[in-house]
């Protein structure tokens, strides 16, 4: 008998298996698909591979700013693809090593809920006095526009294409429309994104969602937003990218017949991650509550250390939301709209990358810092950052929220120059000082 079984090896099954093997249980993981799940092959790992290489072609065009000539540019899709495998190759590989190294049984098959402490896993049964179900999820479908992985194509299956399509349409405007959107122009794609609200981006800040649609604009992408499905030029499109959220993947698991509820397609847990059944657990997009794979992996730990140390409660305090489009987005805390439906006295401070060295030297000035703070207290309450390396700078705004710093803090914080994390400083000199 296992001490803990994990079904699904994404980022908060692996996780949860890792840390509970630290933790000196006997574990087992069970994966029906590939190792690392849907981050690491469909999703985060490979889509942020591909990312990288259309920013770089797209920043060739700017080389003679920096004193460097070249006559003639292009890029090799099938290369492109190639190097993308390869990054996921080698995490698996990095992550089928640790398992090995912590002493983690890997099963690959189906696994189905039978009782409380067993799983039918193909043709054996699995004992475990301990279940954490980190099934993950699924791309969401339209009723009206359902895949068919030709032409009407998933975020999975946008992935695998063998050549840059000359015009693509994206229904849905969030972080994965907007992040396939920047590679796509970027090869070379005309490209249409359609929202059906009113912004780009609609979770996030709102400045931020006028400045990336913006941007969009200047490298060409058409932007439609308020747009219903029928409104959309379907047939104009030679291919059709639907990405309008996820849903979690709680299908076939035996759920309802043990017992373990469910609600809105997702998996019930309280603060500890725990089931309706005391021993069984849930973490990570199955979960339903932030589908982020830091997230997943947060729950994941948290849920590990609740059955097999002391008991923690899950928090969401402090969750930074990256968005991988050129320029990048990063986020935390509240939106200006969060802390003002709530009632919150704020004051905002923004500070232009237009002011930094090193944006300048890097030549990648759009954007800007938004810092969100208490009119009382100072104490900070958001960030919204739009610009290079947004999604790492992001980390400092993200500790200092969780650590309920306020904005005199920062102010006596000494930060490197020439760096682009001072822009958090030169942000932060925009509130008085106390």
């Amino acid at each position: 008998m296992f001490d803990l079984c994990v079904i699904g090896s994404g980022w908060a099954g692996f996780n949860a298996a890792l840390r509970a093997a630290e933790l000196g249980a006997k574990v087992c993981l069970i994966e029906q698909d590939k190792l690392g799940g849907v981050c690491l092959n469909y999703g985060c790992i490979p889509t942020k591979a591909m990312i990288n290489s259309s920013r770089i072609f797209s920043h060739l065009n700017s080389l003679s700013n920096f004193g460097i000539e070249i006559k003639e540019t292009s890029f090799n899709f099938d290369k492109i693809q190639e190097y993308k495998l390869n990054v996921v190759e080698r995490l698996k590989s990095a992550i089928n090593f640790q398992l090995k190294n912590k002493g983690i049984e890997f099963i690959k098959s189906k696994a189905k809920l039978i009782a409380h402490d067993e799983i039918a896993a193909d043709d054996q049964k699995i004992k475990a006095k301990n279940i954490i179900i980190a099934t993950g999820s699924l791309a969401a479908e339209l009723p009206s526009l359902k895949f068919d992985g030709k032409r009407i194509v998933s975020s999975n299956e946008i992935l695998e294409l063998k050549s840059i399509p000359k015009t693509l349409l994206i229904v849905g405007g969030g972080a994965i429309g907007c992040e396939f959107a920047s590679i796509f122009s970027s090869l070379g794609s005309k490209v249409t994104v359609v929202e059906l609200l009113d912004r780009l981006l609609p979770l996030e800040d709102r400045d931020i969602s006028q400045k990336l649609e913006m941007v969009f604009r200047k490298k060409g992408i058409k932007v439609l937003t308020k747009t219903k499905l029928e409104e959309c030029p379907l047939e104009e499109s030679e291919k059709i990218l639907v990405c309008v959220g996820r849903r979690p993947n709680i299908q076939n698991l035996g759920l309802e017949e043990l017992g373990i509820k469910t609600e809105k397609n997702r998996i019930c847990v309280n603060n500890f991650l725990q089931t309706n059944i005391p021993n069984i657990y849930a973490a990570g997009d199955c979960v339903g509550k932030k589908m982020l794979a830091h997230v997943a992996s947060y729950e994941a730990i948290v849920a590990a250390e609740n059955i097999f140390a002391s008991k923690k409660e899950i928090e969401y305090w402090a969750v930074p939301n990256c968005i991988f489009c050129d320029p990048e987005i990063g986020t935390v805390g509240l939106t200006e709209d969060d802390a003002r439906n709530l009632g919150r006295d704020i004051s905002i401070s923004k500070f232009s990358f237009l002011s930094s060295g090193m944006a300048q030297i890097l030549g990648e000035t759009d954007g800007f810092i938004k810092i969100i703070c208490d009119s009382k207290t100072y104490e900070l309450l958001g960030a919204a950052i739009i610009g290079p390396k947004a999604a790492e700078l992001i980390a400092t705004l993200t500790l200092a929220i969780r650590k309920r710093l306020k904005i005199e803090d920062i102010h006596d914080t000494i930060f490197a120059h020439p760096t682009l994390s001072e822009a958090i400083f030169e942000a932060v000199k925009g509130f008085k000082r106390l």
